[in-house]
């Protein structure tokens, strides 16, 4: 499980990443959501399969050079541009366009009764997460969002993590110091940011690969903790 066991008496709440961690991609793929392909093809009906997965690749080293989340419009322009297809406004729209948050994600098994568990304790919650500004919405949309009392999201702070405005912002919002919230990301690195900063962390391994940071398989392990 973890290699700090025990519960921490002075911790307060719980600040969980989002991707990874509470929710994932029906289909394994976060950016550009699922149903992108289909969506451009009828605009431009000749683009091969080949051409998407060049054009995804290089839609994730956009992203990978931001310094914050870009705006989702210039993210998907910068997809079309490598495809050769005119950005029009109409099919940026249709891009973004809402749909219903389970048709594209879903939460982890783990997820929904831990948040359950952890609110039953009065355990304060809050999410820090590198997204654009409509995770909210998503996470309304798949029945968890409830449970947050703020959210840091890179998109609106113009920042990502491991930047320590991601963490302050979200302990800030709860009226806590770090040393009374833990931080939970499927990224090791992200958890030892946090753990530097004062803050408890845990990585999130559910596949079970060892972390150098203290981590659990699965969220129920983190009741144990509070």
């Amino acid at each position: 499980m973890t290699t700090q066991p025990g519960a921490h008496e002075d911790l307060r709440a719980a600040l969980f990443d989002s991707g990874g961690v509470l929710m994932q991609p029906i289909g394994g793929r976060w950016n550009p959501r699922a149903d992108f392909e289909q969506t451009v093809l009828a605009y431009a009906p000749s683009i091969t399969p080949e051409q998407f997965t060049s054009a995804i690749a290089a839609g994730d080293r956009f992203l990978a050079s931001s310094s914050s989340e870009p705006d989702r419009d210039v993210y998907h322009q910068a997809i079309l541009c490598y495809l050769g297809v005119a950005p029009a406004t109409q099919l940026l729209a249709d891009l973004r366009r809402d749909v219903p948050p389970a048709t594209i994600l879903e939460t982890y098994p783990d997820v929904v009764g831990t948040l359950q568990e952890l609110s039953r304790r009065n355990v304060r919650m809050a999410v820090v997460s590198d997204n654009w500004p409509d995770l909210p919405e998503l996470h309304a949309g798949l029945g968890i969002r409830q449970y947050f009392e703020a959210y840091a999201i890179s998109a609106e702070l113009g920042c990502q993590k491991p930047d320590p405005r991601m963490y302050y912002h979200a302990s800030d919002a709860l009226g806590l110091a770090p040393a009374q919230c833990m931080f939970i990301d499927d990224d090791p690195g992200l958890v030892a940011a946090a753990i530097a900063l004062g803050y408890a962390g845990r990585a999130v391994c559910r596949d079970a690969v060892t972390s150098e940071v203290p981590f659990v398989t699965s969220l129920t392990e983190l009741l144990e903790l509070f």
